[in-house]
């Protein structure tokens, strides 16, 4: 019985010893599949099915795919505008570097091109003074008025458009001296012209500008009243005398004092008051003059006459209290004194006194 119980108890033992066997096997075997799991999940999702003691890979959907991708680009794309925006703010570009130095040579350019302008005003300021001043004078033309030479460059901004600009002042002020010089530049060009075209027809000015004396008086014994306020002869009161009067027998020749065009005689509907028989001669380049209480009439309208040829004779007609002639000149509309275009006629002595006998007789005879 003792063998017998013996023999079973070893047996019982060693059947132990072979489940602990197994399960030493098994759990050496699960060990190296929890090893291999962890190098597997690392790339791919796997689930342990303990009923079948192994593990199953586990699929993904798209949903979570297009998730996955989409988180990506995401982080993606704001990772590189943060590295766009700091690269731009930190660092500069070649490009970019060649714009600078371009940008700042241009407005090297635009100060220097202000200076320049600025040196052009200062000359065609001069120009224009001399125009004005001295060569409009030579030929007796008016001066350009400064609100024709500075015209068109008041009212609305017409640089607005500019005012955007980095460096905008600079910039409008340069536009401005250009389109100023500009204008100023035409105007003055234009006035050239004029005298230019004056100074072609100075021989024909000379000839037309009244320069002598309307009848003959080279003793100055027919000289009378002249130019200013004058007693009148038949209202008894002062009264401006805007010409001047030549004593002379009726009959005696009346001169063109210039040559010229008649463009009036007594009788037409534009003839002055008080005058009587009348002629008048336009000379060109703004004068005229008038030949007042003729007795007769050696023109008509609208001939041509040249200087010293004879237009009328001295009468006695109109509101005239003795036989004379009544002379003036008139320039651009208006009467100037006559004594200052006789200087044909006249050395400077004679002009004195000339100027002396007319000044000393206190009454007009018309």
């Amino acid at each position: 019985m003792k063998v017998i119980c013996l023999i079973l108890r070893r047996e019982k033992i060693s059947r132990h010893f072979k489940i602990v066997a197994k399960l030493g096997v098994l759990i050496n075997f699960a060990q190296k599949g929890n090893k291999n799991s962890r190098n597997f999940m690392a790339k791919k999702k796997y689930k342990f099915n303990p009923d079948t003691l192994s593990y199953e890979r586990v699929g993904i959907s798209f949903k979570e795919k297009f998730g996955k991708i989409f988180t990506f680009l995401s982080s993606s794309l704001a990772l590189a505008l943060v590295i766009v925006v700091v690269f731009l703010n930190y660092y500069e570009t070649p490009r970019s570097k060649a714009l600078k130095r371009e940008n700042q040579q241009l407005i090297s350019q635009y100060e220097l091109l202000n200076r320049d302008l600025s040196r052009v005003e200062n000359v065609l300021a001069e120009l224009q003074q001399r125009d004005d001043n001295i060569y409009r004078v030579i030929f007796e033309a008016d001066p350009i008025p400064s609100s024709v030479r500075k015209a068109g460059f008041g009212g609305a901004n017409k640089y607005s458009h500019l005012e955007n600009l980095s460096n905008a002042d600079l910039i409008i002020e340069t536009s401005r001296k250009v389109d100023v010089l500009a204008k100023e530049s035409y105007i003055q060009s234009k006035s050239y012209d004029e005298v230019l075209r004056l100074a072609l027809n100075k021989e024909k000015m000379l000839a037309s500008i009244p320069a002598i004396m309307p009848v003959a008086n080279d003793d100055l014994k027919r000289t009378a009243s002249g130019w200013g306020y004058r007693m009148h002869p038949i209202y008894k009161v002062r009264k401006m005398h805007y010409g001047m009067d030549f004593t002379a027998p009726v009959g005696t020749p009346v001169h063109a004092t210039g040559d010229g065009k008649v463009v009036e005689v007594s009788g037409s509907k534009n003839s002055r008051v008080g005058f009587g028989l009348m002629v008048i001669i336009d000379h060109g380049f703004g004068y005229e003059t008038v030949y007042a209480h003729l007795n007769a009439f050696n023109v008509k309208v609208g001939q041509e006459v040249k200087r010293g040829d004879v237009i009328g004779y001295v009468g006695n007609t109109g509101g005239s209290t003795a036989p004379h002639l009544h002379y003036e000149v008139h320039h651009n509309g208006s009467a100037v004194n006559p004594q200052f275009y006789y200087f044909k006629d006249l050395t400077p002595q004679e002009y004195e006194r000339m100027i002396a006998i007319s000044s000393n007789i206190g009454q007009s005879l018309d």
